[in-house]
């Protein structure tokens, strides 16, 4: 799953609904739109301010 983060508590994440790809916008976890395209995004985020999350493989401790 892909997500992005931006400043005051945004998130952006990839979710598939109803068979389509969409992008989910939350604002300090409360849905505020899904969006179809990237377009659709800016306009309730400053796409420049997001920051992809990526979830790092963890090291076997010895």
């Amino acid at each position: 799953m892909r997500k992005w983060v931006g400043v005051n508590g945004y998130e952006v994440d990839m979710i598939v609904l109803d068979g389509r790809q969409l992008l989910r916008v939350r604002h300090l976890g409360y849905h505020i739109a899904f969006c179809g395209s990237v377009t659709d995004v800016a306009r309730y985020v400053d796409l420049a301010e997001l920051v992809e999350v990526v979830d790092l493989p963890q090291q076997p401790t010895a």
